[in-house]
This record gives structure tokens, sequence and C-alpha cells, in this order.
């Protein structure tokens, strides 16, 4: 049973902060059946990382309702190249727009984490109470600080300040607007480009990084959207809340079912000598159920219609 509305955002000017990545192009989606006015500030026009111009923006177009979802993510390989912009944009980011959304008056904050905050061997499913309870995942922890402090921030306001501001933590997701790029991109996308290129070139076989034993859950990004918008008109507390499908999956079932929705049926090869990452990480889901929120798209139906969209931007043949 759904809970009551008790911020409805119909007829409220809603800024979505980071519109151009997926998940915020989701949640853009996602409120146009809201009745609110969808607030965008392009690169051009603001450049979060600057505190100033940041500022200036939200004093001038004052928004009832804050999604934030910019951030500078990556997978392992961009975690580990690049720490240090990793840390610090993630940290002006999230920094710069609650501080402004607090000063300009915003009625509404929801911030967006990730599920990496978590300690690497916390007990799964990993409940919200297990937030810096261990050490993190060495391969993302410079991400998972930065997401951590932006957790506290919004706390600390509300503590303070008495401002409205929430956090959501979603599991790893994936769907439309995901990056492909193999040296940036997270482990669907990266698996389904490979297999698309497997398939392409009629290959005996796709590399796959790690042992494939890891467990993973994954959530559709529109989903993740659908939970986001609940959260903001329903939720309203200090503890984040876990966004998440509530199942996983190893990394070599994950391979296989992208491989099945890309139509490769060669062998999957595993690189040992690349990192696994956290061995297990899947997070409870029993805050947001308990809500009255559960998601609407299978694995395999999510699957298919990703690779729907990465055949259509990329203008490739199936």
């Amino acid at each position: 049973m759904a809970s009551e509305i008790i911020f409805p955002l119909e007829g409220k000017r809603v800024w979505v902060a980071g519109h151009n990545g997926m998940v915020g192009g989701a949640i853009v989606r996602r409120l146009g059946g809201e009745g609110c006015e969808v607030l965008i500030a392009d690169r051009k026009a603001v450049d979060l990382t600057n505190q100033a111009q940041t500022h200036e923006w939200v004093m001038a177009n004052r928004p009832d309702a804050v999604f934030l979802a910019a951030a500078k993510v990556g997978g392992i390989l961009a975690n580990n190249s690049y720490p240090a912009d990793f840390l610090y944009k993630n940290l002006m980011i999230e920094a710069n727009v609650i501080e402004a959304s607090r000063l300009a008056g915003v009625a509404k904050l929801l911030f967006l984490g990730s599920s990496c905050i978590y300690p690497r061997l916390a007990e799964r499913p990993i409940v919200e109470e297990a937030l810096l309870t261990g050490p993190l995942e060495p391969t993302n922890e410079w991400y998972a600080i930065a997401k951590i402090a932006g957790i506290k921030l919004a706390q600390a306001n509300r503590r303070q300040y008495g401002c409205d501001f929430i956090s959501a933590m979603p599991t790893n997701l994936y769907g439309p607007g995901d990056n492909f790029d193999l040296q940036s991109s997270h482990v669907i996308p990266a698996l389904m480009r490979k297999a698309h290129e497997a398939r392409a070139s009629n290959a005996p076989s796709m590399t796959v990084w790690g042992s494939g034993t890891p467990q993973r859950e994954f959530l559709h990004v529109d989903d993740c959207a659908d939970a986001c918008v609940y959260l903001m008109q329903r939720y309203s507390a200090e503890s984040h809340v876990n966004v998440g499908s509530g199942e996983d999956l190893s990394i070599t079932d994950l391979a296989r079912a992208v491989c099945a929705a890309v139509g490769y049926r060669g062998e999957l090869a595993f690189d040992r000598s690349k990192p696994d990452g956290t061995p297990r990480k899947l997070m409870s889901a029993a805050k947001l159920r308990g809500l009255g929120w559960s998601p609407a798209t299978s694995l395999d139906q999510g699957l298919a219609e990703t690779y729907r969209w990465f055949l259509g931007e990329s203008g490739l043949a199936a």
C-alpha cells in the first residue's frame, strides 16, 4: 500500500540537477506526468563545481524542489585512474547545490548517493544502518567518500536548519542513457558493448573482467526514477533510503543474460588479472518496500530495452 503524499509536486518548480546523465534524464521523463515545471541547467549555463555560478543560478531560478542527480561517475577503471577527480568534483557538486538550495529556501531536496557507500564486507543484505561500520571497497572509495559526505551534508542541514533534505541510495543502475565507453563504463554497458562487438565479428569468445564470481544487484534506471519521485513526495526523515531490486546475481550469470539479450552465443573468457571489486553488494530493500514501493522492470526485460536503445543511439544494426 502506497504511503500518503506529503509533498505533492503538482504546480511546483522542480530542478533536476544532472538532467543529461542517465539517472537525471530518467527523472525528467518520470516528472512528465506530475504536472510540475521541470527546470534544467546545461553545463554551459552553470558549472556545478563552481560555487558562485551554482548559487547565482539557484537564486535566479528559485526551484521549490531539487533532485540532486549530478555527479562524476564511472566504473572500476575510471575510479582507479582518476581518484582526485572523483573525490573533488563530487564533493564540489553536492556542497554547492545543497548549500545554494538552503540559502534559496528550497522546500525539499533529494540527494542521490550510491550503494558503494557501504563497507566492503557489510552483512548482506545491507541495511541503511551499516553506513560507516567498516572499511570501504578500495576500488571505488574516492567516489564513496564523496557520496557519504553528501548524505551527511543533507542530514546536517536537516538538523541545524530544519531543511527537508533527504537521501536515496540506488543500487547498480542501467538502462537508456547509460555510458557504453569501455574505458569508463559500468559492468552492464561494458558487457553489452563487448557482446555486440563479439557477435558482429563472429568472435568465438568475449572477455569478462575478473573471476565472474562477485554478486551484484541491478535496477533499471526508470524504476530508480520512479522510486526517487515516490520518496520526494512521501518520505521525510534523516535516514537515507536504499533503492534497489532486492535480488542479486553473479557476474557470470549477468554476462550470460547480456549475451542472450544481444544474441551472442560465444564463450565467456574471464580475465582474472582484473579486479573483482566487492565480493557481494546486495542492499536491503525492506525500508522502501515498507513505504509501499517496488520495481516494475525485470532484468531480462530491462536488458532487451537497453540493447535496443544502444543500437538506436549508436546507429548500429542488430
